[in-house]
This record gives C-alpha cells, sequence and structure tokens, in this order.
C-alpha cells in the first residue's frame, strides 16, 4: 500500500459539497409557506366561487350598480339560490326580472309583503342605497331566487365569461384552482427534501 493510499483511507468521511446558509433556509421555509397559502386560497376560492353555487343549484350574478351599496357595491359577485315564493319575507334579497320573461334582472331587498286585487302575492323592493322604492311591484313569476351569500370584487373578472360562459366553465374553473394549490404544496414539498438532501450529515 502506497503513502497516497493510506492518506486516502486516513482522511474519514468528506464534508458535504455545500452547507445551505441560514438565510438560504429562512427562504426555503418562507417558499413553503407560500405554497401552502396559495393552496388554501385556490381551494377557498374553487369552494366559494365554484362549488357551492354548483351544490346549491344557485345562479351566479354581478353587481353593476350602486343601489345597494356600500354592502354590495358594483363588483360584488352575488350566489342567488332558487327559493319559494311563498317562503320569502321582508328584508330579503331577491334578484328578479325587470319585466317578466326578459333576461335582465336585478336585486333589491324586500320591503312589503302585499296582494293585488285578484289577491295575488306581491313583494315591494327597493335598493339599499336608493332614496324611493322601486314602483313596480315584484311577481312570483320573475323572481330567481334568493341571495345566499356575496363576495366582494371578483364579479367583474367573472362576469368576462359572461352568463352563459361563465356555467360551462364552472368545473374546469374548480379543477383548475385545485390543481393550482396543489402544485403549490408539491413544489414546497420537493424544496423541503432537497434542503434536507443539502444539509448532509451532521458532524
Amino acid at each position: 500500500m502506497t503513502a497516497l493510499q493510506t492518506a486516502a483511507l486516513d482522511a474519514g468521511p468528506t464534508a458535504p459539497e455545500s452547507t445551505p446558509t441560514p438565510a438560504r433556509r429562512w427562504l426555503r421555509l418562507a417558499g413553503r409557506g407560500v405554497a401552502f397559502l396559495l393552496f388554501m386560497a385556490a381551494a377557498l376560492a374553487a369552494l366559494v366561487l365554484v362549488v357551492a353555487p354548483m351544490a346549491t343549484g344557485s345562479q351566479t350574478y354581478t353587481v353593476l350598480t350602486n343601489s345597494m351599496a356600500p354592502k354590495y357595491a358594483p363588483g360584488t359577485f352575488l350566489v342567488v339560490k332558487p327559493t319559494s315564493f311563498a317562503g320569502l319575507r321582508v328584508g330579503d334579497i331577491i334578484t328578479y326580472q325587470i319585466a317578466s320573461g326578459k333576461p335582465a334582472v336585478i336585486s333589491h331587498r324586500i320591503i312589503t309583503v302585499g296582494t293585488t286585487q285578484s289577491g295575488e302575492r306581491v313583494f315591494t323592493t327597493k335598493g339599499d342605497n336608493n332614496s324611493l322604492a322601486d314602483a313596480a311591484p315584484v311577481h312570483a313569476q320573475q323572481v330567481r331566487g334568493k341571495l345566499l351569500y356575496a363576495v366582494p370584487y371578483v364579479g367583474f373578472a367573472a362576469n368576462v365569461l359572461g352568463q352563459t360562459n361563465r356555467g360551462m366553465l364552472m368545473p374546469v374553473a374548480a379543477v383548475g384552482l385545485i390543481g393550482f394549490g396543489a402544485f403549490s404544496m408539491v413544489q414546497g414539498a420537493r424544496g423541503k427534501k432537497r434542503s434536507k438532501k443539502e444539509s448532509g450529515p451532521t458532524a
């Protein structure tokens, strides 16, 4: 055995090629935290904007005017659930056709319940931000549903898709949001494994 070989045997285990600095460790920890937050945000967005409306059979609309401001300002995303006309009460916010059989709708609050001369039940509605009640009474055939919940700010983005396209793209959006969150989590887990591998065995 030569002196060179003996020296090689006596050298013992080599140090890791690179040891992550504390700064790099903190950056990776922060990255995993961001990935987790992105996953949670994507899952929540999918649940609130896509899954819940589909599961409850609700329709989604976007507030376009200031009549229900400030709580339901323009851009608010409304989830409206079909509800029996008999079950609606004063104080409920309903979405109804401005003219029976026409596609244009409005979302206002019921302020009184009355009856016509023929005994038909009708509602008087009013926008929370309006000084006067709506002139025309609302009949059963006009009502699309009762407000289930609202999400501020995201309505304009949803409105770009249009009412028809929005319904078609809802399942795709749900899968996309959850998939993006899962991808972020996987990337964070891979970063954690790399960090452990680079740190090597301790002395």
